[in-house]
Parts: C-alpha cells; sequence; structure tokens
C-alpha cells in the first residue's frame, strides 16, 4: 500500500489590477521583500516564510485553467472570499505602518477573548487584510 503525503501549502495568489503596484504596496504597507517581479508584470511574488504570496492580474487568461473573469465584491462594505492573515509581534506598530502606506483602515487593533490581537485594513485593491499577534503569545504590557 502507497504511502499518501500530507502536501505542503505552496502559495496564495490574489488577482490584482496592478501586480507592480501590488507587489510594492505590500513590500511597504506590511514589510515584506520582493522574491521574484517578472518582466511582464503579470506575475510576482513576495517572501512570506514556507509559502509563497503571489499576484497576478484579474483578468488573467494565460493558461488552460483559468477560463473566467473573477468576481469581486460589489461594493467596499462586502467581504470578500478570501482574506489574507499576517501574524506580527507588535500589531499596533504594524497596523500604523500599514495605514501610513496606503492601507485603509477597517478596524483598528483590539485584544481579543482568545488572547490575540487583531486589526483589519483593506489593501490596494479592496482585499481585508487581517493583522494579528501570534496566537498564545504573551501580552505585552
Amino acid at each position: 500500500m502507497a504511502s499518501i503525503l500530507s502536501p505542503a501549502f505552496a502559495y496564495t495568489v490574489v488577482y490584482v489590477k496592478d501586480v507592480a503596484k501590488s507587489v510594492a504596496f505590500y513590500t511597504k504597507a506590511f514589510g515584506y521583500c520582493v522574491r521574484r517581479l517578472d518582466e511582464s508584470h503579470k506575475w510576482g511574488e513576495l517572501e512570506s516564510g514556507q509559502t509563497t504570496i503571489a499576484f497576478t492580474p484579474l483578468h488573467q487568461h494565460e493558461t488552460d485553467d483559468l477560463t473566467g473573469l473573477v468576481h469581486t465584491p460589489g461594493s467596499g462594505r462586502q467581504r470578500n472570499q478570501v482574506e489574507v492573515c499576517l501574524d506580527y509581534p507588535d500589531v499596533d506598530a504594524a497596523y500604523k505602518r500599514a495605514v501610513e502606506n496606503g492601507a485603509v483602515p477597517v478596524s483598528a487593533p483590539e485584544a481579543k477573548k482568545w488572547g490575540q490581537k487583531v486589526g483589519y485594513v483593506r489593501d490596494i485593491d479592496g482585499l481585508v487584510v487581517r493583522m494579528g499577534s501570534y496566537v498564545g503569545q504573551p501580552k505585552s504590557q
């Protein structure tokens, strides 16, 4: 009997209006380093630990498996089906940096009953970005 290995989570692809602008935004607002930005600006990647955050245009049709338009929320009040969650040791400082660099504030960081501090912003394409402390991290004074 063959063994089945659990797959590693490789990356998340975010469909955006402008790949180069999104890569630059995530670099400034959230502190990432660029892994790759191809010359055509149809693919970009950020260094994000064991996984990768990748960006491609909203209307990408270059591969056989992408056959339709990406549907986005009709208003700024509707929630996307996916949100990007980032962990920081200092959520307040990270939130401030993100907002100062163009992220749209949704809710300021606050302590949650399960021991995590969490704040929300929207990126330049309207995607919700959850900024939180590591779960189980000791509370700072």
